[in-house]
């Protein structure tokens, strides 16, 4: 077998890994925001923010069923959406949609609770994993945020802000329309969905990465490597004080990735090498590659 032809099969292998993985993230996706509108929310005429908020507001002003209205109300921002992101993406997600219409039409989810603060927080909670697991798989089942993206490049808000605002006006109609109670209830929906996205995102080990500078860069890098048995990086730099530039001291910089567990572990062991050592933290989304998800080394 020829190298070319090792690496298009490898590369088939990849695809099909990733369709397969990324089905069954929005499978599970479409499943647990089902449940969340189903069971807790639709039941007892509660609405949540974005594209299923008006869908939500809609349902329960007029006749018109949730199903058709998900997919009505969402599908202009997707094909919006396939110019901005990508066809794949806009595939993925109208596929997305279409299922969660389904599942919400057919699947007859039980009634959950009438307590309205368990609705509006465990109605939250799923409809936020369910978008996040969407969101993992390649897809998005609440429209709103392609359209926030687009705004966020023309205008000086972020994408946070410009959601923010978009639900600001969702949850006025929904105190005008319905009652003051309700759209606070709604509120406290929201954000209990937009917790549950970052963390079904992002997950609870938060990576962070970590700049450090110091005189003892080699002990630094061995502890980190032997002991934490994470990776590192040395970075050749300069000290930034000196009035000439050849004068400036030579120092290696250290950069590795952790998680937010290791982070007391790894400020420790910095201490007992260098108590004056410079330590830079920066929050990161996510990693691939390298030693981040790998076991550490036994101590």
């Amino acid at each position: 077998m020829s190298v070319s032809l090792k690496q298009q099969t490898k590369e088939v292998e990849i695809l099909k890994f990733n369709i397969v993985r990324d089905t069954i993230f929005i499978l599970i996706g479409i499943v647990l925001a089902g449940f969340g509108l189903k069971g807790f929310l639709l039941p007892n005429s509660f609405i949540d923010g974005g594209a299923m908020g008006i869908s939500l507001l809609i349902s329960e002003t007029t006749n018109v069923s949730l199903s058709i209205l998900i997919v009505a109300i969402n599908l202009p921002f997707l094909l919006f959406g396939y110019s901005q992101i990508g066809k794949q993406f806009a595939i993925k997600s109208i596929i997305a949609i279409i299922g969660l219409a389904l599942i919400v039409h057919f699947i007859p989810y039980p009634l959950i609770t009438t307590d309205k603060l368990l609705i509006a927080v465990f109605g939250g909670f799923f409809i936020g994993a369910g978008i996040g697991m969407a969101i993992r798989g390649g897809s998005v089942i609440d429209g709103t945020e392609v359209l926030a993206i687009h705004l966020s490049k023309k205008s000086g808000l972020t994408i946070g802000d410009i959601i923010l605002i978009f639900n600001i006006i969702i949850f006025s109609f929904g105190a005008y329309i319905l009652s003051i109670e309700i759209a606070l209830y709604a509120i406290l929906t929201y954000l209990v969905a937009a917790k549950t996205i970052n963390f079904v995102i992002e997950g609870i080990e938060e990576y962070t990465g970590i700049t450090i500078i110091s005189d003892s860069s080699d002990k630094i890098r061995l502890m980190i490597t032997e002991k934490l048995g994470r990776g590192a990086t040395i970075y050749m730099g300069k000290g930034g004080y000196g009035k000439k530039s050849y004068n400036l001291k030579q120092i290696d910089i250290i950069y590795t990735v952790i998680t937010r567990l290791e982070i007391a572990s790894l400020r420790t062991e910095v201490d007992k090498i260098d108590p004056n050592a410079f330590i830079i933290m920066n929050s990161i989304k996510d990693t691939k590659g390298g030693m981040i998800k790998k076991r550490p080394l036994e101590k």
